[in-house]
């Protein structure tokens, strides 16, 4: 069978989809666990819980509620397409958008589990040295838990790359457009095209396949 652009568009996609997600994920999970380590306050057990609820709801409600926050009726979607002329439902950064939801929860709780681990007096040995808080954490704090690190950025990842029923509702399964590899499989075999969709199936599960191996030998390098 020969691999035209109606197979290649999802892959694209998917990966495009995968790696801006975990840039955001990255970002927003190594600060959010910095602060959730180092801080102590009132509702802090709450919050927390709120980050990694995307790792309980079903796919389904996570779309529900994506639809709700940023659709046209609402506070944030009048201002999207007020300034850009368009709504985020239907268009490829509503995926984007969907994989940092259901992804977060994983880069989140493997650098907080990472931070955790260190020990403060190496920390604060390099604040008596002079070094500001962000060169502790950029040249102490991270290398420290830069294992767990590594493995929050690849389980995220693998989460973006592969997620389906938020992007299926927030996105939709528009082919060339917000088609992502979960979803052209969906499509592929509801039309019967079961070749295509088992490419896909295999494509995705190889990426799987070397994530998680990644991941085995980072901890076999304990």
């Amino acid at each position: 069978m020969m691999l035209t652009d109606n197979f290649w568009a999802p892959v694209i996609l998917s990966i495009k989809v995968a790696v801006i997600s975990l840039i955001i994920v990255f970002v927003f999970g190594l600060l959010a666990a910095k602060i959730m380590t180092n801080k102590t306050f009132k509702g802090k057990s709450v919050i927390e819980t709120i980050l990694l609820l995307p790792l309980v709801l079903p796919p389904s409600v996570v779309g529900f509620l994506l639809i709700v926050i940023f659709g046209r009726q609402s506070f944030i979607g009048e201002i999207v397409e007020f300034v850009f002329n368009r709504t985020i439902i239907f268009t490829w950064w509503a995926a984007v958008i969907a994989a940092v939801v259901v992804a977060f929860p994983l880069m989140y709780q493997s650098a907080k589990a990472g931070f955790e681990t260190i020990d403060r007096n190496i920390e604060g040995a390099a604040r008596v040295d002079g070094a500001n808080e962000f060169k502790v954490f950029l040249w102490i704090t991270m290398p420290l838990a830069s294992k767990a690190i590594i493995t929050g950025a690849i389980l995220s990842f693998a989460r973006a790359l592969g997620e389906f029923g938020a992007t299926l509702m927030f996105a939709g399964n528009i082919p060339g457009k917000t088609q992502t590899m979960p979803t052209a499989i969906y499509l592929a075999m509801e039309s019967g095209n079961m070749q295509l969709a088992w490419l896909w199936v295999l494509l995705i599960i190889a990426i799987s396949f070397t994530m998680l191996l990644l991941i085995n030998l980072l901890k076999k390098g304990d």
